[in-house]
């Protein structure tokens, strides 16, 4: 569903932009055209730069490290790049560029990918296309109804771990971006996951909420605002322990999950990503790399030890 729309979008909005050029430039406009043009196609870096300032803001309160002006230009700049590569390519046209990868007698633990808001599995493709290279087994899942419950969501999770344990027969690491975190949460207070994952490693996730969640009204929107009910039932059915298995992403620069620490939890790895934008940190080689740190380990060490650069959540 959710690549049909946005195969619709992209293509609209590039017909729309090639109308707009075509009339003008007819009229003897042809700044006009070229100005109208690029609006259409690149406004979205206005929206990206509104989201920008108001994390500015917003973080002022926050207990992160704030981000000088150079970082936020920097992670700005590359969400722009990042998003139609995403948005207007990978998920509408080649979400299933990079199918599941279940190799016949695989001994190598899987992962899973959880994507979040408005995504589908075609986010994941570079990592998937690397993890392929490395013989490293995969399922990514797609989250529907797109604007449904995050609830409801735990069963397709419950499925990809099913399989992804049974080809393997080991628990898998779930990478979960943004929503994904949640709806990777709700998987394990609704399937007894505590025992059949490995790792969750969660990316800009807002764990706590998000400013931004006020602004939509779609049910799993409601349900990430700013310690909502939903997460506040979630939380008090959560055992203290059970965040020891969570690596967490996230960032001062993070235009989607703000304020900044609401990505964190209390007891699990908080990891600081700088200079990073939100779709962008999903593709972070420091991701990747604990990712790889963790299909790799053969077992949860004792504890959790701090690493260089976490900071403690809230």
């Amino acid at each position: 569903m959710l690549a049909r729309l946005q195969q619709f979008i992209t293509v609209g909005l590039v017909g729309l932009a090639a109308l707009w050029a075509a009339y003008f430039v007819r009229a003897g406009s042809p700044a006009l055209a070229a100005g109208g043009a690029v609006l259409i196609l690149f406004g979205y870096a206005l929206f990206l730069a509104f989201e920008f300032v108001l994390m500015r803001s917003v973080n002022r309160r926050d207990a992160v490290l704030q981000a000088s002006l150079r970082q936020l230009v920097a992670a700005w700049w590359g969400e722009v790049l990042t998003a139609p590569r995403v948005f207007c390519w990978r998920q509408p046209f080649r979400s299933k560029a990079v199918p599941d990868f279940l190799p016949a007698g695989s001994c190598r633990r899987g992962v899973v990918f959880v994507h979040g808001f408005v995504c589908n599995r075609g986010l994941w493709n570079p990592f998937m296309s690397r993890l392929r290279e490395l013989g490293v087994p995969f399922i990514a899942v797609n989250l529907e109804p797109v604007f449904g419950s995050i609830d409801h969501y735990a069963a397709i999770i419950d499925d990809a771990v099913q399989r992804i344990t049974a080809a393997t027969g080991q628990a898998p690491v779930i990478v979960a971006h943004s929503m994904g975190g949640l709806a990777t949460r709700a998987w394990l207070d609704a399937h007894d996951g505590d025992t059949r994952v490995h790792r969750v490693v969660t990316v800009g996730s807002p764990h706590h909420g998000t400013f931004l969640g006020h602004m939509a009204h779609t049910p799993n929107s409601r349900q990430m605002r700013l310690n909502s009910e939903w997460q506040q039932r979630l939380e008090a059915r959560e055992p203290a322990q059970r965040f020891q298995r969570f690596t967490c992403f996230y960032g001062h620069c993070d235009n989607i999950v703000f304020p900044a620490t609401t990505a964190t939890l209390a007891g699990a790895d908080n990891r600081h990503v700088a200079g990073c934008a939100h779709v962008h940190m999903a593709h972070h080689e420091a991701v990747f790399s604990e990712v790889l740190r963790w299909v790799d380990s053969p077992t949860m060490p004792a504890g959790n030890r701090a690493e260089p650069g976490a900071m403690p959540a809230r």
